[in-house]
């Protein structure tokens, strides 16, 4: 399994749907897809994404144990 994580590389905005994507193993733009398209649902997706922005740590960064 691969550990969850913020890349460098492949981030558009923050890198949360990019690290969400390496983590399960799928394209970043799957990813990025179905949060757009959840966007049109009600509910706090926008919250989540921040929240995880706080929560995921960046790639090269030592993370909490």
């Amino acid at each position: 399994m691969n550990t969850l994580y913020r890349p460098n590389a492949d981030r558009i905005l923050a890198g949360v749907c990019a690290g969400l994507a390496h983590r399960f193993g799928v394209r970043p733009w799957t990813v990025r897809l179905i949060f757009l398209l959840s966007c049109l649902l009600p509910g706090p997706q926008v919250v989540a994404y921040l929240v995880l922005w706080i929560l995921i740590p960046g790639e090269g960064r030592p993370t909490a144990v």
